[in-house]
């Protein structure tokens, strides 16, 4: 994953919302895992699954926060396709917490077409230090009507593997060009399986290069 250094997976397996899901199973073994790494590491939080999904408990979600606090070297990356439980939870929870002590926690959302743009307004809701998007797979031109203001950070990628669907540049243009006019940091992870001229190249070939630039900007908080 271009936009991370490492992954921590306390959680796999997931029910559908947008992808194929499988059984879900907790790792406490691996609850402490990141203290043990003594180099500071961007880590993504459970690529393999959704920390939020329903059934894993509010108690284990918790010790999940108190690891990333106490790893202060560290800057946490948590990813949710379950915006509302993440709302929920973090206004239930976060008073345990100062800001300070979360401040190396990114909290964001998936967000792939128009109907999950709601996704974002519960983001905006909650205090934490930076809030970001990943628009991957983006499946259509997304409605930018939401504050900007509240975004720190945006990744765009397109669909790779079977059934892939091809992404417009154009989309990814629009995006482009709101991040840069608003000063947002903006990650552009790969064209997937067609690339910038719409044709299906595979993933590799299509690349990550987008009107002759690799974009690969990070919130500037990080260090």
């Amino acid at each position: 994953i271009e936009w991370t250094d490492a992954t921590w997976t306390t959680v796999t397996g997931c029910t559908k919302i947008s992808q194929e899901g499988f059984d879900l199973k907790l790792h406490p073994d691996l609850l402490e895992l990141p203290l043990k790494w003594k180099q500071p590491k961007r880590i993504f939080v459970n690529s393999m699954s959704d920390l939020f999904h329903k059934d894993v408990p509010n108690e284990f979600i918790l010790k999940v926060f108190e690891t990333m606090v106490k790893a202060k070297h560290h800057t946490f990356q948590v990813l949710t396709k379950r915006s509302e439980r993440m709302m929920n939870w973090c206004e239930s929870n976060f008073s345990r917490f100062t800001i300070a002590e979360l401040s190396n926690i990114w909290l964001g959302v998936s967000v792939e077409n128009n109907e999950q743009i709601f996704r974002i307004e519960h983001l905006e809701n909650i205090p934490t230090i930076i809030r970001f998007l990943s628009l991957e797979p983006l499946l259509e031109s997304l409605n930018w009507s939401f504050e900007l203001s509240i975004i720190d950070w945006v990744i765009v990628g397109g669909e790779s593997g079977p059934g892939a669907r091809r992404m417009n540049v154009e989309w990814v243009r629009e995006i482009r060009d709101n991040c840069v006019e608003h000063g947002i940091p903006f990650f552009f992870k790969q064209w997937g399986e067609y690339n910038q001229h719409g044709e299906k190249v595979g993933r590799k070939a299509a690349g990550r290069i987008l009107d002759r630039k690799v974009w690969s900007e990070f919130p500037i908080r990080w260090k």
